[in-house]
């Protein structure tokens, strides 16, 4: 039988993978695998400017296609620059296979260059994290690998590349099938348990759906909203959930937790009954944990069994999918009776509308009301801050449109790489970044990847001259000592005892032309709509527009530091 190497063997599988792109960046001990790559055309590889950004990018490729999203990088510092994306991924379940060289195996251990344990550093952060110690073993491992990420509950896989097993000759067979011997994901639903939640949920008198994350990764948007219109039960998501049903629809209240809407919270904080599907239950939607929902029975379904009572203590669990299990609802669900419920909760709306303080001078919510009458069919991709929560409260999602951002870990600096994978994998859809000053300077080398490959991305930028999230907490609760916050902050400012401050630094419209994008500054509210229509005449290369917003605008409502939904303050 024909032999051939371990990088060769590498390429076939990518390609008998269906892998479209791979986001790598080269070195040392990955140069024969990028020889390899460069003999083919079938997987295209984009270069990002950072492994951190690189690994953002096919997260969000992955998010917005399905597919797996697949990195390569070198050993050392290429592979401990991966570890924030990977923790990213692994926090909002998101399908990755990224693989890391390695020096050779008798180098292993001895502190040689560029040599970490980088399986060890990720192992609580990935789903699975293997040393491939033998060329016979490597076909094998990356099958298993690409089963393991989409499989289950999605996350990333790591696999390390010892320089020498990748040189090494061996068969040239890559497995068709999979076999792993305790790893035998669940996918389907106990219909004893199943009969049992929906009995529950018909007969409730204040019955809700809260839909997380996980009913919009199984893509189980449809089914699902089938599911909340037989029963006319209303719907409350985490952020990870939103758009798992449009929120146009009569049916949804908002995103519940620290700053979701007031009907959403108090719909928590006062059904009987609280139908759960797909969420973790963090402590951003929970507040107080022993006061979460307090006069409700839970139903929890969840894939991950240990999602499942950790941090809520359930009525009724259920693990499996949470596109099989909203099926096999629709098949069972009844008409619930729901007039007054429905009555209380549209009092709740009416008594504190979600809306921001009428403002003379630009504001979010003007950008925000903007991009939803512009954009059908995109895909709007959030940084980390206060931009995030305002977009997670305002951005329109409904059929068609997807937002995507970094949920679980909250990572600044994902907004840019992230709607460049969007963008690769959606290359006939609009996509939107929205990022703060702060955020968006922690990748702005990506500006670079997108001029490259040609993206006509266009990237928001929410400049208040401060880490504005921060700066909410800081103003609220640490009597406005604005520490480490204010971006213009430096050596002028301490020599003038804070007096005076320098010019905002960089100049974000003089930075997006440097790297021959095209950049647009917007001080005014009728100055809005012309810059996205300026934007999406720029087809072959990403826009820039620089919103100047007033540091003082606050994202209300927002629940008090270790209180319960029920603890929202409203404005100051």
């Amino acid at each position: 039988m024909k032999q051939i190497s371990g990088n060769k063997l590498l390429v076939k599988a990518l390609k008998e993978e269906g892998v479209e792109y791979l986001f790598g960046y080269p070195g040392a001990c990955t140069i024969d695998i990028s020889d390899e790559l460069y003999k083919q055309d079938d997987v295209k590889i984009i270069l990002p400017r950072h492994e951190q950004a690189l690994v953002h990018e096919a997260d969000a490729y992955a998010r917005t296609t399905g597919k797996v999203g697949v990195c390569l990088v070198t050993s050392g510092p290429g592979a401990t620059n991966l570890v924030t994306g990977l923790a990213t991924a692994n926090y909002d379940s998101v399908p990755l296979v990224c693989f890391t060289g390695q020096v050779a195996r008798h180098l292993i251990g001895n502190d040689a260059f560029q040599e970490v344990d980088i399986v060890g550093i990720t192992r609580s952060i990935t789903k699975y994290g293997v040393t491939v110690c033998r060329r016979e073993d490597l076909g094998r491992i990356i099958k298993e690998a690409f089963y393991i990420a989409r499989t289950g509950r999605p996350g990333p896989v790591l696999i390390d590349l010892p320089k020498d097993v990748m040189a090494e000759l061996g068969s040239a067979e890559y497995p068709k099938n999979v076999n792993i011997r305790g790893y035998k994901p669940n996918t389907d639903v106990h219909i004893g348990q199943l009969k049992r939640a929906l009995k529950l949920l018909h007969k409730a008198k204040r019955p809700l759906f809260l839909a997380g994350g996980g009913v919009v990764i199984s893509r189980a948007h449809e089914v699902f909203r089938e599911v909340v219109e037989k029963t006319n039960v209303p719907v409350v998501t985490t952020v990870m959930g939103k758009g798992a049903i449009p929120t146009d629809h009569p049916l949804f209240i908002g995103n519940l937790g620290m700053h979701g809407a007031y009907a959403a919270n108090m719909a928590v904080s006062n059904c009987d009954v609280l139908f759960s599907i797909g969420t973790r239950f963090n402590d951003r939607i929970t507040g107080k944990l022993h006061e979460f929902a307090p006069h409700a029975q839970i139903v929890h379904i969840d894939i991950d069994t240990a999602s499942i009572s950790r941090n809520i203590q359930v009525d009724i669990p259920i693990v499996a999918d949470a596109k099989e299990a909203i099926i096999k609802m629709s098949e069972y669900v009844q008409e619930c009776s729901t007039g007054k419920w429905l009555s209380q909760i549209k009092a709740w709306k009416e008594e504190h509308p979600l809306k921001m303080r009428p403002n003379d001078v630009l504001s979010p919510m003007d950008i925000l009301k903007e991009i939803n009458e512009q954009f059908d069919n995109s895909i709007i991709v959030t940084d980390v801050g206060q931009h995030q929560m305002l977009v997670s409260q305002y951005a329109e999602v409904t059929e068609g449109k997807q937002m995507i951002m970094s949920g679980g870990l909250g990572t600044m600096g994902y907004g840019l790489p992230g709607g460049i994978g969007a963008k690769i994998g959606n290359p006939d859809r609009p996509v939107i970044v929205i990022s703060g000053d702060g955020g968006v300077q922690m990748n702005i080398q990506e500006l670079a990847t997108a001029v490259l490959e040609e993206l006509p991305v266009i990237l928001c930028i929410f400049n208040n001259e401060y880490l504005g999230m921060v700066r909410q907490w800081q103003k609220l609760f640490y009597g406005k000592r604005y520490a480490m916050t204010n971006l213009r902050a430096g050596a002028l400012s301490r020599r003038t005892e804070g007096m005076e401050y320098p010019q905002y630094t960089p100049d974000f419209i003089k930075l997006a032309e440097s790297y021959r994008a095209k950049g647009i500054r917007v001080t005014k509210k009728e100055e809005i709509a012309v810059a996205f229509e300026e934007a999406k005449k720029n087809t072959k290369a990403p826009t820039v527009i620089e919103f100047i917003i007033d540091p003082e605008e606050m994202v209300y409502p927002m629940i008090k530091p270790g209180g319960t939904l029920e603890d929202m303050i409203m404005d100051c």
